[in-house]
């Protein structure tokens, strides 16, 4: 790694110089929101995954693949600047992957592609979501999260009513917003569950895949349980209450519950699949 040093210095200046102002930019609009705020913690993350395989990486003779890294440099300074220049601050973000997917095959060869590939694809969850893409399938969300909390309140006697993604408890009225129930919770839940997966390092197949697909009943689960706890906090202690630090407390009671739910589906899942994607015998 230290032969290559010099060489990766340069690259990341380079690299910074290029996006510094793509990072401001998102920093000041999309991250600044409820929505997409994980945008920061999911480039932490990524940076970190980089580094723990930074020995792997940079391990052995470097077997540069200049065809391929210029080819993925010169899409990516292409997407850059229709990016840039259209205001399209999607395709200037995604940009950024192929920029450093092209780095490393430039500094290292494709194995050093292959070995770092989670941690370039985990940065997607970075590009901030289209607008009109998340309007189209977050009302249906939101409408879903509504009815079955409504549901779940009602049997349990407390006095709510809904009219459309509005709660009505007692004397108070709550609007689910996009941010308690929409597309980029469950994005961001995703990008929590797939971390999980990475982070667990399983064999089989069939395992990750289950893992992947219950972060979207997860997700959903989820939600429905930061609105209730947000409905009854709203109910016991007022609206006040329900739109300070409780709010942001039933953000963290999202994640709480995701974690817990995604741990327990696959503790239920290694009763039945071992870690190299065998079936378990069971007496």
């Amino acid at each position: 790694m230290f032969q290559a040093l010099p060489a990766i210095v340069v690259f990341m200046l380079a690299f910074v110089a290029l996006y510094a102002g793509t990072y401001i930019q998102l920093a000041h609009t999309v991250w600044s929101t409820d929505e997409q705020g994980h945008g920061p913690l999911i480039l932490a993350a990524s940076a970190w995954l980089l580094w723990t395989k930074k020995d792997e990486i940079f391990d052995g003779n470097p077997q540069p693949a200049p065809w391929l890294g210029f080819a993925l440099i010169g899409s990516a300074l292409t997407m850059f600047v229709v990016g840039r220049s259209q205001s399209v601050i999607e395709i200037e973000t995604f940009s950024q992957i192929l920029v450093l997917a092209g780095g490393l095959v430039l500094l290292q060869g494709e194995r050093a592609l292959k070995l770092a590939w989670f941690p370039l694809a985990f940065l997607l969850f970075v590009v901030p979501l289209p607008g009109s893409l998340v309007q189209a399938i977050t009302m249906p969300l939101k409408s879903a999260v509504s009815v079955v909390a409504e549901e779940i309140l009602h049997q349990l006697g407390y006095p709510i009513a809904r009219t459309g993604v509005t709660l009505t408890i007692g004397q108070y009225q709550l609007l689910v917003a996009d941010a308690c129930s929409g597309l980029n919770s469950l994005f961001t839940l995703e990008a929590l569950g797939l971390l999980y997966m990475n982070l667990m390092a399983y064999k089989s197949r069939a395992r990750n895949i289950a893992l992947a697909i219950m972060i979207v009943p997860i997700s959903f689960i989820s939600n429905i349980t930061r609105v209730i706890v947000l409905v009854l906090i709203t109910y016991y202690y007022g609206d006040e209450a329900g739109q300070g630090f409780a709010h942001d407390f039933a953000g963290m009671v999202l994640f709480m519950v995701a974690l817990v739910l995604t741990y327990g589906f696959d503790r239920v899942l290694a009763r039945f699949v071992d870690d190299e994607g065998g079936a378990r015998g069971h007496r």
